[in-house]
This record gives structure tokens, C-alpha cells and sequence, in this order.
């Protein structure tokens, strides 16, 4: 006799097929996901390290890391080692926002700031751009800031974020340790550009990015396909959407708007232990290896990493991309960061 329906056995059989095989397929989806999300990551880096170049053959030098985080972004400072926002904001004109650029411009050099100056620096670091994020941690939107005394912009208390930052190598006084600074007074940087004595700091910074940086390809010895100029940044998972605190120290380095001078969330080290000539020797305390975001870590600050599993992205002083493991060797690390190392190691494969 012919049967018109399923029993329940059959019923349940094909559904349980069906689970283990949509079991089966949904790690491949997010898989795929995931390595779609790291490769506009890469994109990211690309355009950023591109836009960079553009700054370096327009203004012949990299841009600087800034004055420091209590100073924003100012066109009339510049691209080079004058500019006193981060060189988020100095390469703005290169990632076709000129009118985002322009917005604080006021015809007054940074440290004579006036309310012109002051409401469009806020207007900038209200503006978020998707090519400073990374898809695979955070949106693109407006997170919450720590409210520091900027001289030349009035701070918002919701303001731009980036997941990269910039490699300053190693600053020798401190040993890679935490950098934060928050810059001169306007009467110190008016006599800066008085006197045309502006502080030089590529003894202490071996790096491509710092204070008041004005590196060109020419000091990057090392070659430009062996030395990072910027990369993915190490982040605290808390602090992804606010702000992190563990007792008295923040960590994570996520407080500042990116285009607010040199500070951890714009630049981060890479010094994990003492060079000398060409003998390395590997730090017994604080090393700035990359790291995958995970909470609980503190001094996460300094180092890069990312939300990615496995490597995290790193853009090259020539604009190449390359993939940086976890588990690089420190010595390679440390070298690849310095513009001048003299090391075969800032020439050996990261990956």
C-alpha cells in the first residue's frame, strides 16, 4: 500500500541531517566572514601607508607623530614635523578629505588658536572615517574621549577612534616603555617656530614616527620593505566601545581622539630588548611583542596586535603589506621597527 506521508522517524532523521550539516557549514561561513574582514583590513593599511608616501613626496618627509595629545590637527602646521595633530590628520588631504582637513583653518599657525580654530578641530574629531577601523573589532561611529585640555581645538566628549597606529621603534631613555605626552604650551611652540629650533628627537626615537618626527626615505636605512611604518594596533577588548580602567592606570590606550598628537593610541613601539652594533639582547622585563586583543591585559598600550587570529597587519615604509604572527621572533621584531637597526634581522620574513 502506498504511503502519502513521513513518519516521524524519517521526520526526525532528516532533521537531524539537516542540523549537522548547517553545524558543518556555519564555521566555513564565518570563516569566509572573517577572512573577507582581513582583507578590507589590509585595504585599510594600504590606503593609509599609500597616503603616507603621498605625504612623504609632497612635504620629503613621512608625517609626524604631532606635539602631543593636547593638541589637534592644524592645516596651517603643515605635513611634516610643523603639524600638530597626529599624521591621522596630516594625511587627510591624501585620503580625499581636504574639506575635512581645511575644516579648524583660520589663517593663525597652531599655538594662536581662535574660535574659528577651535570649532572646527571639534567638527574634525567628530567625523569618523571607516579607513581607520578595523571591521573585524568596532563600526565605524563616534566613541567616548577623555577630556584633556587641547589648546587649539575644543574637545568633544564623543570623538573619531583608530585601530592603527604608527611605528616609533624604540625610545631609548625609556625602553619602549608607555608613551604619553602632552605637549608644550602654545608660548613654547611659538618659539619653536620663532627661532626655527625645533626640537630633535631621531636620536631618542629609532623609529619612523614620533614628536616632532621629520623622517625621510633616505634615514631609513634598513631599506623600505624591511622596516613598519604603520600597522594594527594591540587594544584592550573593554575598550573598544569606552574607555578601560584597571585601578589607577588606563590600559588598552583607546582615551584620545587619533588626530590629537602623538600619544599610544597613534603610535606604539616595537622595542624588545638592547641592540648593540649587532648583538642583541633580549629584554628580561617588558617586551612590545604583538599581541591578539584579549582583556585582562594591562600594557597592551605600547605594542601592536589586533582582533585577528593569528597575525595582525603591517604596513612597510615602501607601502607593501605584510602579515605579522604572534609568535614573531623579538629580535626580528625589534629590528623591523628601527629605521637603522644595521641588522640582518630587519631584512628576515616576520611570518
Amino acid at each position: 500500500m502506498r504511503r502519502s506521508a513521513f513518519t516521524l522517524v524519517e521526520l526526525l532523521v532528516v532533521i537531524a541531517i539537516i542540523g549537522m550539516l548547517v553545524g558543518l557549514l556555519l564555521p566555513a561561513v564565518q570563516q569566509a566572514r572573517e577572512a573577507a574582514r582581513v582583507m578590507q583590513c589590509g585595504n585599510n593599511l594600504k590606503n593609509l601607508s599609500l597616503a603616507m608616501l603621498n605625504v612623504e613626496s609632497a612635504s620629503r618627509s613621512y608625517p609626524s607623530g604631532g606635539y602631543g595629545y593636547n593638541w589637534m590637527g592644524d592645516p596651517e602646521g603643515g605635513f611634516s614635523y610643523t603639524q600638530s595633530g597626529s599624521w591621522c590628520y596630516a594625511i587627510l588631504p591624501m585620503l580625499e578629505q581636504n574639506a575635512l582637513f581645511q575644516m579648524p583653518a583660520d589663517g593663525a599657525v597652531p599655538e594662536a588658536p581662535s574660535a574659528t580654530q577651535k570649532s572646527g578641530a571639534a567638527t574634525v574629531m567628530s567625523t569618523p572615517l571607516a579607513v581607520f577601523h578595523c571591521p573585524s573589532r568596532r563600526p565605524c561611529k563616534l566613541y567616548e574621549t577623555l577630556q584633556q585640555g587641547l589648546y587649539n581645538g575644543t574637545q568633544p566628549s564623543m570623538s573619531t577612534k583608530s585601530d592603527y597606529a604608527a611605528c616609533y621603534g624604540t625610545y631609548l631613555d625609556s625602553k619602549g616603555s608607555v608613551y604619553s605626552y602632552a605637549g608644550p604650551d602654545t608660548a613654547t611652540i611659538a618659539k619653536y617656530r620663532s627661532t626655527k629650533s625645533w626640537p630633535q628627537l631621531g636620536t631618542k626615537h629609532t623609529g619612523t614616527i614620533y614628536l616632532y618626527s621629520k623622517t625621510t626615505v633616505g634615514d631609513v636605512r634598513d631599506g623600505t620593505s624591511n622596516t613598519y611604518l604603520v600597522g594594527e594596533r594591540f587594544i584592550v577588548p573593554a575598550c573598544y566601545e569606552s574607555m578601560y580602567y584597571s585601578g589607577s592606570s588606563r590600559s588598552g590606550g583607546d582615551d584620545y581622539s587619533h588626530y590629537c598628537g602623538a600619544d599610544h593610541d597613534v603610535i606604539r613601539s616595537t622595542y624588545c630588548g638592547e641592540l648593540n652594533g649587532t648583538t642583541f639582547t633580549l629584554s628580561s622585563g617588558t617586551r612590545c611583542l604583538p599581541y591578539q586583543d584579549r582583556e585582562g591585559y594591562i600594557g597592551g598600550r605600547f605594542m601592536f596586535g589586533s582582533a585577528h587570529a593569528g597575525s595582525c597587519g603591517m604596513a612597510m615604509c615602501d607601502g607593501s603589506i605584510q602579515r605579522l604572527s604572534y609568535s614573531v621572533d623579538p629580535e626580528v621584531h625589534h629590528c623591523k621597527g628601527m629605521r637603522a637597526s644595521g641588522s640582518a634581522a630587519s631584512g628576515a620574513a616576520v611570518q
